[in-house]
């Protein structure tokens, strides 16, 4: 295979690279270094790639790539690259939601047309289910997702089967959950709280911790996308979720057993945008794909902690 992935520095993305160059696939990644977060997280999270000879990389934004040329001999594009986050989702910053989840999305679809690939598979989000169903949740629900950053994502997948509809592009969607472990973006919870707990810092809880996600390892949810890679589920939306929700407070259990420290924790009010639950049914992954998740809470955090301790 001869992979792209968009977003291949951040933190699923940079995963995704290095599983599919240790199995022999090629990859071009192209990423813009969003001043989200530090470039130079990213730029640890390419160490490994960069200089194998299977590894191309494009700095570009891909609103403004010529994606003609980064598709040079792609075979499989996974689309990965977004503008994260919930909460900065609202007010002024909706116009670079937009640009970041809808329109790199319609470019790169049509680039797909140009240059036809054997799977176009979108990194989709638990998001799209939004906070009033029943969970756990299947792939058939359609939910009304409870932020801007869930509707973009959601919109985006739509138009990614609008093309699969009008056009033929094979496509097919993960949705994933909760997704943690090394590399975590530094505005997640989990990563957060790593960090204060080894800098003797104070935790700040938006909720009362009882809010429940389906955490979800980053090497399990890596390889429902390799899985889907390789069998090439056309047409299939798929959620890639551990099977099993935790309450936040299980999370701080967790790390205070992992570290050996004791935690500032500090409540306060849970922010506009964030859902009760994240729960996902995960039946449609392992019949289609053999999507097995073995990681479980604890031993992931003790993970993320190795490298969040030496860093």
């Amino acid at each position: 295979m001869h992979v792209l992935v968009t977003g291949a520095a951040g933190f699923i993305g940079s995963h995704l690279t290095d599983r599919l160059l240790a199995d022999g696939a090629r990859v071009t990644g192209i990423d813009d270094f969003d001043p989200y977060y530090d470039r130079a997280i990213k730029e640890r999270n390419l160490a490994g790639a960069r200089g194998q000879s299977g590894f191309r990389f494009v700095e570009a934004d891909i609103n403004s790539a010529d994606l003609d040329d980064v598709m040079q001999g792609v075979d499989r594009v996974v689309h990965l690259a977004a503008k994260a986050g919930v909460r900065g989702s609202w007010g002024a910053s909706f116009d670079s939601y937009l640009d970041a989840n809808v329109r790199t999305t319609q470019r790169l679809l049509e680039a797909c047309r140009r240059n036809p690939v054997g799977l176009f598979l979108y990194g989709g989000s638990a998001s799209v289910y939004g906070d009033e169903a029943l969970e756990p949740v299947d792939e058939a629900y359609v939910g009304t997702p409870h932020s801007p950053y869930g509707l973009t994502k959601w919109a985006a997948e739509k138009l990614a089967f609008t093309y699969r509809a009008v056009f033929g592009v094979p496509v097919a969607a993960a949705r994933i959950f909760s997704c943690y472990g090394p590399r975590e973006r530094p505005d997640k919870a989990i990563q957060i709280f790593l960090g204060a707990a080894r800098d003797g810092l104070p935790i700040t809880v938006h909720g009362d911790g009882s809010q429940l996600r389906d955490f979800t390892y980053v090497g399990d949810v890596v390889d429902g996308l390799v899985r889907a890679l390789e069998r090439r589920p056309d047409g299939a939306i798929f959620n890639l979720a551990r099977g099993a929700t935790r309450p936040l407070s299980d999370v701080l259990t967790a790390i205070r057993t992992v570290t050996g420290r004791e935690l500032d924790v500090r409540y306060g009010p849970r922010q506009d945008g964030d859902v009760r639950v994240t729960a996902g049914v995960i039946d449609r992954a392992r019949a289609l794909l053999g999507y097995d998740p073995r990681v479980d809470l604890e031993e992931g955090i003790a993970r993320q902690w190795e490298l969040v301790r030496s860093t």
